[in-house]
């Protein structure tokens, strides 16, 4: 072959490389195969979705990348002192308790060991209130609702709850049978929890609830006959029953309102931490870890009736 075709060769290679490189990738040509396209098909999407960063991957949810207060650490917060059923023995650290359970499981799904935990204390009504943050997720059993979210991030739910009245053998309060019972007794919540709403919306009483600034103060002032019953989530009841007050009773659970009462984590409001905590969350809701602790830690609170 002459120099002179060969030439006209290598141009005409050099332009078709450079034509292809112009017009992007090509489509792959259908093989006339349905079933074997339709395999390609899947397989590319799926090649495609492995990209994606995941919860506890090396991407945007993994510790090395999470925008957290400390690098390297989860911090969490929750109130002095930490009652049982969420808390055993007000210790946090310890991984038993429902709420520390979780805490720690939503940890370990973003890749965080539990010496990379810390915690700290903070007030109920000031973990809510606007303004920054020591902490990167918060958890006292925080009722997700849209006054909160103005003032603080939430990520999706991980616990349904109700409130419960509990009073004292003896008080006015402890032998009501619906909530018309309740209405002349003096009652009691903590400040700015549902447990305060729920007695202006389910019971509406003749006299201004108390209102105190933890659920200890509540306890207290039921203890010392100060008020004739106290709200408080349901879980809490049971445990204010057993064992904190002598003589206490569960009266009833107060009826929903709306939607179900829904537990969340708090962050600060626009944290980078909101979206990876809340496909934690999610993802052990689907694989049955949430049902699992909660069985283990709430499996007593049943069986109170129902305020109408």
């Amino acid at each position: 072959m002459s120099r002179t075709r060969l030439s006209r060769l290598a141009i005409l290679s050099t332009a078709a490389v450079l034509l292809a490189s112009c017009g992007g990738e090509e489509e792959p040509e259908p093989s006339g195969d349905p079933t074997a396209d339709e395999q390609s098909t899947e397989a590319a999407a799926d090649a495609e979705s492995d990209t994606a960063p995941a919860v506890g991957d090396a991407g945007a949810c993994s510790p090395d990348s999470l925008e957290t207060l400390t690098a390297g650490t989860l911090t969490f917060s929750t109130s002095e002192p930490a009652f049982e059923p969420w808390m055993v023995d007000n210790d946090p650290a310890s991984g038993e308790g429902f709420e520390s359970a979780v805490a720690y499981a939503v940890a370990e799904q973003l890749g965080y060991d539990a010496d990379a935990v810390e915690w700290v204390r903070n007030p109920f009504e000031a973990t809510i209130a606007p303004g920054p943050k020591n902490f990167d997720l918060a958890l006292n059993q925080f009722s997700i609702t849209d006054e909160r979210r103005q003032a603080v991030d939430f990520t999706s739910g991980y616990y349904d709850v109700r409130q419960a009245v509990v009073s004292k053998e003896g008080a006015g309060a402890a032998d009501a049978a619906s909530l018309a019972d309740l209405t002349d007794s003096l009652l009691g919540a903590q400040v700015g929890t549902t447990s305060l709403t729920s007695i202006e919306e389910s019971i509406a009483p003749s006299q201004d609830p108390l209102i105190f600034n933890s659920n200890e103060e509540a306890k207290l002032a039921l203890d010392n006959g100060q008020v004739d019953a106290i709200v408080v989530d349901l879980p809490t009841a049971f445990y204010l029953t057993a064992v904190e007050i002598e003589g206490g009773v569960i009266v009833g659970q107060l009826p929903l309102t709306g939607e179900a009462e829904q537990l969340g984590f708090v962050l600060d409001l626009g944290s980078p931490v909101t979206d990876c905590a809340t496909q934690a969350v999610d993802a052990l809701r689907e694989d049955g870890t949430l049902e699992d602790l909660a069985t283990e830690w709430l499996a007593d609170v049943a069986g109170a009736p129902e305020l109408q």
